[in-house]
């Protein structure tokens, strides 16, 4: 086996996820996806896709680079949850602050916009997972992935300093601990050439 992945790197940075909900199982009552980029065909940039009952069960869309959010939107993030497919969505300006934290122990994002501001915190993080899959290998994802995952059993996002309701559940991902929150790091998705 080669130790050159044989597909074409479409995107490389951070995606950590927050996923909440009042019972495990029901329909999460809120979903944040996180992106901090370095390299894309749209440029690097930040976006935050957002649904909450603190933006009124409708997608908000944050970024510093509107070109990364609508590629995101076609491509991976599209891909991962159909509902931000539509780019009929409006994208807000934000500024997207340094992380703060270390990963072992917490880890907060905070992104500032005409909303006000937005932090999201992971905490109670558990051991990495290394995942690496190639295009269309997982059913439904024509992208390859690879990526570090450290699953948070704890997870807070808030607006205006008003806290999402829900929380996080455990999970297991291949016989490893896992939750419905994690931070991603490392993160590169890929394409066939």
């Amino acid at each position: 086996m080669a130790a050159t992945d044989p597909n074409r790197v479409i995107l490389t940075g951070e995606n950590p996820f927050i996923r909440l909900s009042h019972k495990d199982g029901d329909a999460n009552s809120t979903d944040a996806s996180f992106w901090r980029l370095y390299f894309s065909p749209a440029g690097p940039g930040h976006v935050l896709y957002l649904k909450s009952e603190l933006t009124e069960d409708r997608w908000e869309i944050y970024s510093d680079n509107i070109a990364l959010a609508r590629w995101l939107q076609n491509t991976v993030q599209g891909m991962l949850n159909a509902e931000l497919k539509d780019t009929g969505i409006p994208v807000q300006e934000a500024e997207f602050a340094q992380p703060e934290g270390n990963p072992h122990y917490f880890w907060t994002e905070r992104v500032m916009s005409a909303d006000g501001e937005i932090a999201l915190t992971w905490y109670q993080t558990g051991d990495p997972l290394l995942i690496h899959t190639q295009p269309n290998e997982v059913p439904g994802r024509q992208y390859g992935l690879s990526t570090i995952l450290m699953p948070a059993l704890g997870a807070r996002l808030t607006l205006n300093g008003i806290e999402a309701s829900g929380k996080p559940w455990p999970r297991e991902r291949d016989g490893r601990p896992f939750s419905t929150c994690a931070l991603a790091f490392s993160e590169s998705w890929t394409e066939p050439r």
